[in-house]
């Protein structure tokens, strides 16, 4: 996902007038943006930084709508409103067939060692916002054992 498109998409809420829509949009692009510039690429975002802060912030909505409480559906309604926006925008992430595919073909000296630090240090720089942490680590634990 590139930063036009996101911008393109927001411009089309507001000539609709969908409010939601538009606030769940902005906030990515404001995400994006402050991520580009605390990394000081600025004007020349790149697709994959853009990608990294859209799957963030879907795990924060997504924090936000198991932490609301049951009695107040109005901001539960809200809050998956705006996650199921931002996840029409997230990158698809690697299943853990996928990633054990990766991990024997790629990694199979590292695996060797049994080293589950050395093995999540390698294969998450690796893997960094192609899959999520937590299904590398259940893959990596599965075969150390």
């Amino acid at each position: 996902m590139n930063i036009e498109a996101l911008r393109t998409d927001m411009v089309a809420a507001m000539k609709a007038k969908d409010k939601p829509r538009k606030e769940a949009i902005s906030s990515l692009v404001s995400a994006v943006k402050k991520a580009a510039i605390d990394a000081g690429c600025r004007d020349d975002i790149p697709e994959e930084m853009v990608d990294r802060v859209i799957l963030k912030e879907l795990k924060t909505v997504k924090e936000q709508i198991d932490t609301c409480p049951d009695a107040r559906a109005d901001l539960k309604a809200e809050y998956q409103f705006r996650y199921d926006v931002i996840a029409a925008y997230a990158p698809k992430l690697l299943s853990a067939d996928e990633v054990k595919a990766i991990l024997t073909a790629q990694f199979a000296d590292l695996l060797a060692t049994k080293n589950k630090g050395a093995i999540m240090k390698a294969v998450m720089a690796e893997l960094k916002g192609k899959a999520d942490g937590k299904v590398i680590n259940q893959v990596v634990a599965e075969l150390c054992r």
